[in-house]
């Protein structure tokens, strides 16, 4: 890596995990050079009936710490 991209890298994970977490996604979205506007279209439709799956209480939200546990329990065979 060259030393402009190290310190970069050095203060990009200095940053607080929302702000990383921002900046991971601005990177990714840079390297989409086409927008397909059906799919843009499809996921805005998706994002909003999520939504109201959880405002109408259809869909109901687990803890990340009880996903992580699930995850951790398949993965070692529990």
């Amino acid at each position: 890596m060259v030393p402009e991209l190290s310190d970069i890298l050095k203060k990009a994970l200095e940053l607080p995990q929302e702000a990383r977490a921002a900046l991971a996604g601005s990177l990714l979205e840079s390297l989409d050079e086409t927008v397909d506007e059906s799919a843009e279209e499809a996921w805005s439709l998706e994002i909003a009936r999520r939504m109201d799956d959880l405002d109408s209480g259809k869909a109901k939200t687990v803890p990340w710490a009880e996903v992580r546990r699930q995850i951790s329990s398949l993965l070692n065979g529990r």
